[in-house]
């Protein structure tokens, strides 16, 4: 599923991680299915799925925390599949940060390198050095218990960084705190790996949270790898229902293809919609509630006539910077997101209203039912 990288100058590049044909199975179960995964060297990479996809147990395959049923896995070109983890040149960050209450801030920095052999001043210089790259220089003295969950988390981080680890996996490290602290941590960590430029793998379920700070994002789901992209990608053009559904917010219209130009709903309405899929075909349309605009019934516009549906309102919401509607066509209700400003005119509940989009908003998908 991915695609050859190169460098600048248009040679092959070693990828950070490599995985090609990795299944893991845990007895009669197939958690990962015949992965096939390539990352490049400095990328943030997200692996995005519901609980139970198998992106957690891809990044301990990763780590060496688990071994491959089959497959190969690389790292920077060196088959890892069956090293230990202190073997591997990666550091792994997780959710609970596992500091040692015991030790103050700097020890749990400098813990790795004392194991290592290393220099008892050199480890302690080093490990300062990275408390401050993480913003946290002066609390060397600490315990853990002293400080704040965000704190704790950039000593976990620095801790994981300050053996200077080839590739840096991050499993779920966000969940624990709460919603601003998580968005401030976000900004940070993507700060500190282009700081790096040290390879990020980070596992999450939570979409914003990988649309936010990764180069790249993968979709898993019941242990298969659906798509790989950028932000953009994934939520412009999602491969299946699953990925168009899982990805933020839309509406899924089921229809038939009439011609490459055009889709039936299930009312008889034409839309053009251009897909590649042969007449007959069962497909979805995903049409994202921002993409859609509301209106009188008379109003829409000449060039939007061919993408154009009437409906009721039902239900409106407010939210600050935007209403959004649930608008009841002939045969189901779509949601509709619209700015909110001074001027614009709110629709209330019952009103008979018009919706249209631009063409290139809408993009067909195969029916494959709710799963992928």
């Amino acid at each position: 599923m991915g695609e050859e990288m190169h460098d600048q100058a248009g040679g092959p590049m070693t990828a950070a991680v490599d995985i090609q044909g990795v299944t893991k199975r845990f007895g009669d179960v197939v958690a990962v299915d015949n992965v096939d995964l390539e990352i490049a060297d400095g990328e943030f990479f997200a692996m995005l799925g519901p609980s139970g996809c198998g992106k957690t147990t891809t990044l301990r395959m990763i780590a060496g925390l688990e071994f491959p049923t089959e497959g190969s896995l690389k790292i920077f070109g060196e088959e890892v599949g069956t090293l230990p983890p202190n073997l591997r040149p990666v550091n792994t960050v997780f959710q609970n940060y596992a500091l040692f209450p015991h030790m103050n801030v700097l020890d749990n920095v400098s813990f790795g390198l004392r194991m290592q052999g290393k220099d008892k001043r050199e480890s302690a210089h080093a490990a300062q050095e990275m408390l401050e790259l993480v913003q946290l220089g002066g609390m060397a003295k600490r315990k853990p218990d002293q400080l704040s969950g965000g704190q704790q988390q950039r000593v976990a981080l620095a801790r994981a960084l300050v053996n200077k680890p080839k590739v840096l996996l991050l499993d779920e490290p966000l969940g624990a705190l709460d919603l601003k602290l998580r968005q401030d941590m976000q900004n940070e960590l993507k700060s500190l790996q282009r700081e790096l430029g040290v390879s990020f793998v980070f596992v999450t379920h939570d979409q914003e949270e990988a649309l936010t700070m990764s180069d790249r994002i993968a979709v898993m789901h019941d242990g298969k790898l659906l798509q790989v992209g950028t932000a953009e990608e994934l939520y412009d053009q999602p491969v299946n229902r699953f990925v168009a559904d899982f990805i933020g917010q839309t509406n899924l219209i089921d229809a038939t293809v009439f011609d490459a130009d055009m889709i039936v709903l299930a009312n008889g309405t034409k839309i053009r919609a251009p897909n590649p899929y042969p007449a007959g075909d069962k497909v979805a349309m995903s049409l994202r509630p921002e993409s859609i605009s509301i209106g009188h019934v008379d109003e829409v516009p000449e060039e939007f006539r061919a993408t154009s549906l009437t409906g009721t309102v039902s239900d409106v919401i407010y939210l600050g910077h935007s209403h959004v509607y649930t608008v009841n066509v002939d045969w189901m209700p779509l949601e509709v997101r619209t700015n909110a400003t001074p001027t614009s005119i709110k629709h209330e509940p019952g009103s008979e209203v018009a919706i249209w989009w631009d063409r290139r908003s809408d993009w067909v998908v195969p029916d494959e039912g709710h799963g992928a």
